[in-house]
Formats: C-alpha cells, sequence, structure tokens
C-alpha cells in the first residue's frame, strides 16, 4: 500500500466505519480493505510526526497500516467514540515500536517486514483460534519455512548486555557475565603475563582468580568449591582485582624508572 498524501476519495462518515468494522470483524475482506483504504490520510498524518527520525517514510506508513488493521480487528463497537480516538494511540505505538526495534541492531528490510507480518500473523491467528500458533503454523500461514520464522524473531530482539544486572544483595550485584563459562577455555597460568604477581597473592585468592578468568567459572560454582557464599565470592574478586591493578601500577612505574636510568 502507498502513501496517498492527496486522495479523491469521499472520506468515510462515522456510521460508514461502524458499519466496515462490523463487517470487517465478521470476516468480511472487502469491507477491512475499504476501511483501511479509507483511513490512509489518518495514517500519513501521524507518519508526518516521524519525520526526523531517519527513517523512510514510506516504511512507516507501512507499519502505521498494520497500526490501522490491528485498529480495526480490535475496535469495540459497543462503546460510542470515534474510530480515529481509538486508532491514533494504536498507529503511534505500531511505529514507534518498530523505530524502537530497529535502533540496536540493524537488519536488513525484508527481515524486518517478516517480522512485522509474523506479529499480525500471529493476532490474527490468536483471534481465530484462541491459541498462540506454533512455528510451523505461522510458517504455514506465511508461506515462508520455519527457518526464516526464526531468523526473523530473533533478529529484531534486543541484545542481552555482559553487564546487564541480574541480582543484587547488599550492594554487590551479579551480572549475566558472572553466570556465563566457556567449556572451551583451558588457558594456563604458565602463558599470562601477570604469573609473578599473581604468585604475590593469598592460595584461596589464586584459587579464585583462577576459577574465575581461566577456568571461567561462575561465581556461584566458585563459591560452591570454596564453602563459601556467592556473596563472598564477589567481594573478594573486587578486592583481589584492585589489590592486582594497584601491584600493576606499582610495577609499571618501577620498570619506567628503571629504562630511565639505563638510557
Amino acid at each position: 500500500m502507498k502513501p496517498l498524501e492527496q486522495s479523491s476519495d469521499k472520506l468515510l462518515s462515522q456510521e460508514e466505519m461502524r458499519d466496515l468494522i462490523a463487517r470487517a470483524q465478521q470476516g468480511d475482506h472487502e469491507a477491512r480493505k475499504r476501511m483501511v483504504e479509507g483511513n490512509t490520510r489518518l495514517v500519513w498524518s501521524i507518519v508526518q510526526r516521524f519525520t526526523t527520525r531517519g527513517v523512510e517514510l514510506e516504511d512507516l506508513f507501512q507499519i502505521g497500516c498494520i497500526g490501522l488493521m490491528k485498529s480495526v480487528d480490535k475496535f469495540d463497537l459497543t462503546y460510542d467514540v470515534k474510530f480515529s480516538t481509538y486508532a491514533v494511540p494504536m498507529i503511534i505505538g505500531e511505529i514507534q515500536r518498530f523505530l524502537r526495534d530497529d535502533g540496536m541492531v540493524k537488519v536488513s528490510r525484508s527481515i524486518r517486514e517478516l517480522n512485522f507480518k509474523i506479529r499480525h500473523a500471529t493476532d490474527e491467528f490468536i483471534k481465530k483460534n484462541e491459541h498462540p500458533p506454533t512455528i510451523q503454523e505461522l510458517a504455514q500461514v506465511l508461506g515462508v519455512t520455519t527457518e526464516e520464522i526464526v531468523t526473523a524473531s530473533d533478529a529484531l530482539r534486543d541484545p542481552a548486555s555482559l553487564h546487564e544486572q541480574l541480582y543484587e544483595s547488599e550492594g554487590d550485584s551479579i551480572t549475566l557475565m558472572d553466570q556465563m563459562k566457556d567449556e572451551k577455555s583451558e588457558q594456563p597460568f604458565d602463558y599470562i603475563p601477570l604469573k609473578e604477581v599473581l604468585t604475590r597473592l593469598e592460595p584461596r585468592e589464586q584459587s579464585i582468580i583462577y576459577l574465575r578468568y581461566f577456568s571461567d567459572c561462575t561465581q556461584t560454582e566458585i563459591a560452591n568449591r570454596l564453602g563459601i557464599s556467592q556473596v563472598q565470592v564477589s567481594r573478594l574478586e573486587k578486592k583481589i582485582l584492585a589489590q592486582l591493578k594497584s601491584w600493576m601500577a606499582t610495577s609499571a612505574t618501577v620498570e619506567q624508572e628503571v629504562i630511565k636510568k639505563d638510557i
């Protein structure tokens, strides 16, 4: 559907719109089409509010039309309100959701379009069947493969930060990074330039650093091995890292002084 800045079509009256909505909600596709086409000016007027967002207005118009179709499907005819009163927030919300999802990770236009088709098809399926569709059912409805459904659904999800806080207790927080483990990481101490500084730590402190950064254990796993709480491990880790940083800074200063003397 193309945006219509100018149209010679007669504007629909409230009575005509309510009649078309009632028929559309009963499965009349022609009435639904006429209802959407008769309100494209409304969508276009809303799209104009987002001209400074750096997105093609035609793309926003298409997304706004999805919001318009949702408004037609969900409008409650028992309430004595204008259709536009209900539709405007729905259209704006659909456009804002698109802008939000399109922000952090850039994906192709085809994937974005498929993602929005999935959303609309899901709403339609739930409306008719009263339960969410499976991936296979969505693929069949949209005429695509299940792999394409999964790719499009995952592509617009916000990525999780490794520093995202999952839990906090007494000022000590656990991040997503703290709960991750790399089974393939087997780097031994001997190949780390910090070896000499690390030997200055107490045995338990060395164990914490080794398990945490060379065996990629989580704080919870370390706590279970050492027989202490996860909070204690978190505090000890922060203390040890601060000490190592201090020692490294001191070592760097001494090395620079030696170099100056040699020169």
